[in-house]
């Protein structure tokens, strides 16, 4: 497998927009007013890893769940953190689902090679259709040996490099 047959999926409450600590709600960051919303923190390192991993895919996708109030919030605060130019990552390369099992049917759908997502049950989920899962950020319990934990992009993005192909 080369690199162009590589694609990339990555949630976005906890893995690219900040929220609370281990098992915090994907949501809890859109609580309040407006300002308060765009105002939430990026993940640190989320842009400038992604940005740096964009060229190692052949496609990279965003995959969230998340109801359609937040859908809209979460669209917003992309737009208003300019996410799209910053990573590379196409604006219409984002996936939502209603239910985190369905985070496989896309990632079959768009033939997800990599993963990066916070919940376990997401990683349960796609074992048997996503070969490379990684588990990021701070976790109640350690994780089991079928996943990748990496609990900051730094960690993220070294994890990702290293199984991809080496280019001859």
């Amino acid at each position: 497998m080369n690199t162009h047959d590589m694609r990339l999926g990555v949630d976005i409450g906890r893995v690219i927009i900040g929220g609370g600590g281990p098992g915090g709600g994907d949501t809890q960051f859109f609580s309040g007013d407006t300002a308060r919303m765009l105002a939430t923190p990026a993940v640190p390192g989320a842009f400038d890893a992604l940005a740096r991993l964009v060229p190692h895919f052949e496609q990279v996708w965003l995959v969230s769940k998340c109801g359609e109030r937040v859908q809209r919030s979460t669209r917003r605060w992309l737009d208003h953190h300019d996410f799209f130019a910053r990573t590379g990552i196409p604006r219409d390369h984002v996936r939502f689902c209603l239910a985190r099992r369905d985070k496989a049917r896309h990632c079959a759908e768009l033939a997800i090679t990599h993963f990066v997502d916070d919940k376990l049950d997401v990683h349960e989920a796609l074992r048997g259709v996503v070969e490379h899962r990684y588990l990021f950020g701070p976790q109640r319990t350690p994780p089991p040996a079928w996943v990748r934990h990496t609990a900051t992009w730094a960690q993220a993005e070294a994890a990702i490099v290293s199984s991809l192909p080496v280019s001859r």
